[in-house]
């Protein structure tokens, strides 16, 4: 699967807003107002910020993203987190390749090899229609059933405490009971 090449780490950082993801295990079922926070690292990680709201709480998880190939031109990250997040003790990793992104990174199509996951993300919390239709139409090409995506929520007011994250991972457990 061909995914972008020569990705600007820097400009990619700040916040992303989920627009539309594939339902996973690892994400909160009725998550609300998601959003994903990335900070360049000293050492070329990346810090990894995921934050949602669910039933007006806000809930998040930090990993670190890395180059799976720190040689390839490749944007094929591999994003690792300790569950459950409260008490870190295992790592989990997946795969983050950039699929697409526009030349103006403001918005881009997040995906692996798999196809068990999807993300698109948006530098704003609405995205225009036309340009939706266009990543949902590359996901197809790709080879992904955009049948699964679903659109995540997102208020056009901001959640209160929306600057300082609350009850970090406590979400994963309940998360994985519905």
């Amino acid at each position: 699967m061909e995914v972008v090449k020569n990705l600007d780490i820097k400009r990619y950082m700040g916040q992303w807003y989920e627009i539309a993801s594939f339902p996973s295990f690892f994400q909160p079922k009725k998550g609300e107002n998601t959003s994903a926070f990335y900070t360049l690292n000293e050492d070329g990680t990346v810090n990894v910020l995921n934050v949602t709201f669910v039933n007006g709480k806000k809930v998040s998880i930090e990993g670190t993203a890395y180059k799976a190939d720190p040689k390839s031109d490749e944007a094929k990250l591999k994003v690792k987190f300790y569950v459950p997040p409260f008490l870190p003790i295992f790592p989990v990793t997946g795969d983050y390749w950039v699929l697409y992104i526009d030349e103006d990174y403001q918005y881009v199509l997040v995906g692996g090899p798999t196809k068990k996951y999807l993300w698109i993300l948006c530098r704003q919390k609405q995205m225009d229609e036309e340009i939706y239709n266009m990543l949902e139409q590359k996901a197809k090409d790709l080879g992904y059933d955009v049948s699964k995506l679903h659109k995540t929520p997102q208020s056009d007011s901001t959640p209160e405490g929306e600057d300082v994250p609350q009850d970090k991972g406590i979400w994963w457990i309940k998360s994985l009971f519905g």
